[in-house]
C-alpha cells in the first residue's frame, strides 16, 4: 500500500464522509423537487388507516401540512416498514419485512423523537425517524466501505474512488428512502471489515443483525463458511492436526448457526402467530408443510417470486433495466476467473505463499515503538493516533496473508458471494430489483474503479450510468412510479 501521511489518511476519511453526506442531502432535494412539480401516479400514499389491534380516533396535530408532506412520501415497500413499525405484523404479506428497520423506527420515534409526535402526528414520525436512520446508515455504510477498501486494494486512492461511486451509486433513491438497504449495507460491510480484522465474534454478530434487515443477509454466512474451510485446510495440511481441524469446523458451524438464528426465528414468529390455534382444515397452506417457510410462501403467493417465474416476453421491459448492473457484476466476475483462474477453480486453497512467521513480534515490537514516544502534546497525540491507525491496516493486511496464504484470495468469497446474488436476482427473483439487490457488493465498485482507471470512456457511461438512474429513480420512485 502506497504510504501517506497522517494528515492525508485522516484527508480521506473526511472526504468519505462529507461525499456520503452530500449525496444523501441531493438525493432528499431531489425528492422534495420531484414531488412538488409532479402529481403521484398513485396517491394511496396518505391513507392512513386505524391499527386492527386499536380503536382509537387519530388524534389532533399542530403541522398537518407538513405532517402531510412526509406521509405522501411514503411509497411502494415504505409503507409496508411504516405500518410495520405503528401497528404490528397485522397481515401475512407484512412478515416479508424483516423487524430490524420497523424496530429502529419506532424505538426512536417513542423516545429521541417523540416530542415530535403532537405536531406532526405518530405516522409521519416514523417515517421522519426512517428517512434519518436510513441516510445516517448510509454514510457509515460509506465509511466502512472505505475501510474494508483500503485493506483489500492496499491503496487509498482507489479505496476513495470506490467509497465515492458508492455514494452515489445507481439505487441510491432506496438508500435515502424508506427501505432497508442502508442498515443491510452498514451490518453487512461492518461485519465484513470485523471479519477481516480478526475480530470474529463481532463480525458474527453484526452478521446476524444483517439477517434481521434483509433476507439476503444470511448469506454473509459463506464469509464464514469461507474462512473456516482455509482454517480446517491449514489445520489439516499444514500443521497436520486434526483435532484443531475439528474444533475450528465446530466453531465455524456454531458461528454459521448464529448468523441463520434471526431470520429462523422470525419465521418460528411467524408461525406462532398465524398458524398456531387454527384447526387443520383454516390453516394456511404453508402452515401445513414439513417445514413451514413463512417467507417463501409469502414471496410466491403474493408477488410471484420463483425459479424463472418471471421469464416472460412481457416482463422484457425489466431484464433492460437491469442489464447494466447485471453486467457490471458479470464482468467483475468474469474479469476475477479470468486473472487468477487456479485461485478461483482450488477455492483458494492451493495457491499458497510464504506466510512471515516472525510477523507478530514485529508487529508488536513496531507498535509499542508507536506508543513509547515522550511527547504529550495534542498534536503529537493525534499523529500517534494516526500512526496506529495506519498500523492497524498494515497488521490487518498481514493477518489476511498469514489467514488465507495469499491476498489475493481475500477477493475470490466476495466474488463467490457476488456470484450467488447474481445468480439469484436473474433466476428467482423480480429481475428489475437487480439494481439495489447488488448494490452493496464490494466487488462491484472495486471493478468499476479499476475499469474506470483503465479506460476514460468506461469511467464516463459509469459515471453517466449512475447519474441517469439517480435522476430517474428519484422521480419515478419518488412519485409512487414503478422503477426496480
Amino acid at each position: 500500500m502506497a504510504s501517506k501521511s497522517s494528515t492525508e489518511v485522516s484527508s480521506y476519511n473526511r472526504t468519505v464522509l462529507r461525499s456520503a453526506t452530500a449525496s444523501r442531502l441531493l438525493l432528499i432535494s431531489l425528492i422534495v423537487l420531484w414531488r412538488s412539480v409532479l402529481r403521484p401516479y398513485d396517491t394511496s400514499a396518505n391513507i392512513n388507516a386505524t391499527c386492527l389491534s386499536s380503536s382509537a380516533a387519530p388524534s389532533q396535530i399542530v403541522f398537518p401540512r407538513v405532517a402531510a408532506l412526509i406521509e405522501n412520501s411514503i411509497v411502494w415497500d415504505s409503507v409496508y416498514f411504516v405500518r410495520i413499525a405503528q401497528c404490528g405484523y397485522e397481515y401475512e404479506q407484512s412478515y416479508a419485512f424483516l423487524p430490524l428497520l420497523p424496530i429502529c423506527m419506532s424505538t426512536i420515534t417513542r423516545t429521541v423523537f417523540l416530542p415530535l409526535v403532537p405536531l406532526f402526528g405518530h405516522r409521519a414520525v416514523l417515517g421522519l425517524s426512517g428517512y434519518v436512520i436510513n441516510n445516517i446508515a448510509f454514510i457509515f455504510s460509506a465509511l466502512y466501505l472505505y475501510r474494508l477498501s483500503v485493506v483489500i486494494l492496499k491503496d487509498r486512492d482507489a479505496a476513495l474512488r470506490a467509497s465515492l461511486l458508492f455514494c452515489f451509486n445507481p439505487a441510491s433513491i432506496f438508500y435515502s428512502s424508506i427501505y432497508s438497504e442502508s442498515l443491510y449495507s452498514l451490518l453487512s460491510l461492518g461485519g465484513l471489515y470485523a471479519l477481516l480484522s480478526g475480530a470474529d465474534n463481532a463480525a458474527t454478530l453484526v452478521f446476524s443483525f444483517s439477517g434481521c434487515a434483509r433476507s439476503n443477509g444470511v448469506v454473509n454466512a459463506g464469509y464464514i463458511c469461507y474462512q473456516t474451510m482455509h482454517r480446517a485446510y491449514r489445520a489439516i495440511f499444514h500443521k497436520k492436526d486434526c483435532r484443531l481441524a475439528v474444533q475450528v469446523l465446530a466453531v465455524g458451524a456454531l458461528r454459521c448457526l448464529c448468523i441463520f438464528v434471526p431470520f429462523i426465528a422470525f419465521q418460528a414468529f411467524g408461525y406462532y402467530n398465524i398458524c398456531l390455534g387454527h384447526s387443520t382444515d383454516k390453516m394456511r397452506p404453508w402452515c401445513k408443510k414439513r417445514i413451514p417457510l413463512l417467507y417463501n410462501f409469502i414471496q410466491s403467493h403474493y408477488w410471484g417470486v420463483g425459479f424463472l417465474k418471471y421469464f416472460q416476453l412481457r416482463q422484457l421491459p425489466n431484464f433492460l433495466l437491469a442489464s447494466p448492473i447485471l453486467f457490471l457484476a458479470l464482468s467483475t466476475i468474469f474479469h476475477y476467473v479470468k486473472q487468477r483462474p487456479e485461485v478461483f477453480f482450488s477455492l483458494g486453497l492451493l495457491q499458497c505463499s510464504n506466510v512471515d512467521e516472525d510477523f507478530q513480534p514485529k508487529q508488536l515490537a513496531e507498535k509499542e515503538k508507536i506508543v513509547s514516544g515522550s511527547e504529550n502534546s495534542v498534536l503529537h497525540k493525534r499523529k500517534q493516533k494516526r500512526q496506529i491507525e495506519d498500523f492497524n491496516v498494515n497488521a490487518m493486511q498481514h493477518q489476511i496473508a498469514d489467514e488465507q496464504e495469499c491476498v489475493p484470495n481475500v477477493i475470490l468469497p466476495f466474488v463467490f458471494h457476488l456470484g450467488f446474488m447474481v445468480a439469484t436476482a436473474f433466476f428467482v427473483m423480480h429481475v428489475q430489483v437487480s439494481t439495489r439487490f447488488l448494490s452493496a457488493s464490494p466487488p462491484l465498485y472495486w471493478f468499476a474503479t479499476y475499469i474506470a482507471r483503465v479506460s476514460k470512456r468506461w469511467g464516463y457511461m459509469i459515471w453517466a450510468y449512475s447519474a441517469a438512474y439517480i435522476l430517474l429513480g428519484s422521480l419515478l420512485f419518488s412519485n409512487f412510479y414503478p422503477f426496480t
